[in-house]
């Protein structure tokens, strides 16, 4: 099936997918009361340009009616910022479940969840390696690479689609 999917709306759907998953993540932290590890924090950088990148660049290129290709390399950035995030968080998502180690900074002892965060205390460093907070056995890491690496894809297939702008893509005839 095929879908007239302009790439500036692809860069606009991955940057907004950032957007949701960042205020998803601040929602956790803030109204749910779960403090991130360094971890998460790598997470949300990429998700941050791809905010930046897709949803401001994306609608730059439509009000501006930029060139094609413009349109395609911020989609690309944007779809490449947030397979990013999706794969650090397979990478947190493994530390979590012991498969391997990760970073010494914030593994082994340190705050343990569901304890409270001493303000007096002078550091307290949020675990990696221990998940805060599990739905169905995945960790917020876990439907992070989910979610991500799943826009992802999805924003390739749109940007693969042989039709564009309405019009077939005949190599240029």
């Amino acid at each position: 099936m095929n879908r007239p999917w302009p790439d500036a709306w692809v860069a606009i759907f991955a940057g907004s997918t950032g957007l949701a998953l960042l205020l998803g993540a601040w929602g956790f932290q803030y109204l749910g009361g779960l403090p991130p590890c360094e971890m998460c924090i790598w997470q949300r950088w990429p998700h941050g340009l791809a905010i930046i990148v897709g949803v401001g660049g994306g609608v730059f290129v439509l009000l501006a009616d930029a060139p094609r290709g413009l349109g395609r390399a911020i989609a690309v950035v944007a779809i490449v910022s947030i397979a990013v995030s999706g794969l650090i968080g397979i990478f947190h998502a493994g530390v979590e479940w012991h498969w391997w180690t990760g970073p010494t900074d914030c593994t082994g002892t340190g705050f343990v969840p569901g304890g409270a965060i001493d303000p007096s205390a002078p550091l307290q460093i949020v675990r990696c390696d221990v998940a805060m907070w599990r739905l169905f056995g995945l960790s917020l890491a876990g439907y992070n690479a989910l979610l991500s690496l799943g826009v992802a894809g999805a924003s390739l297939y749109f940007m693969g689609s042989p039709v564009r702008d309405g019009k077939a893509d005949d190599g240029g005839t």
